[in-house]
């Protein structure tokens, strides 16, 4: 069976596709597989770091979406009233940007390595933008 390794800074994490929720947002963002970028800390949104993505289009609308990704879930908002971007929760999160609230789709869950998720925030929030990959192993 084929892992999803999430790797941020020096930390990885084991994590799954929600596929049944977020059926389209999961084969939109595979294709773009392996995907790299780097991850800066949320301003207006709490707890969480973020990936800005500009005016990527990954073609879909809003599935299985939340303003509230709890710990370790990872959403993608797909644009429209601000720009597109991938958002990990290491901690309490309201998702929100200059415009207000918004609503991204949970497509993704790290399932192993949580213990790490605050020294990753609080890293990125201290030290500035850390590498992140998202790669089959």
């Amino acid at each position: 069976m084929t892992r999803l390794i999430v790797e941020a800074g020096p930390f990885a994490f084991e994590a799954r596709f929600e596929e049944a929720a977020a059926p389209q947002t999961c084969a939109a963002f595979k294709k773009a597989m392996p995907f790299t970028g780097q991850v800066v800390h949320v301003r207006w949104s709490g707890e969480g770091v973020w990936i800005p993505l500009g005016d990527r289009d990954f073609g879909v609308g809003y599935e299985n979406h939340t303003s509230y990704p709890a710990p370790g879930q990872i959403i993608l908002y797909p644009g429209g009233i601000s720009e597109t971007e991938i958002l990990l929760a290491y901690g309490g999160v309201h998702f929100a940007s200059k415009m207000g609230q918004l609503a991204g789709n949970h497509f993704i869950t790290l399932t192993s390595g949580l213990e790490h998720l605050s020294a990753l925030g609080t890293a990125v929030l201290w030290k500035g933008a850390h590498d992140i990959r998202f790669a089959f192993e």
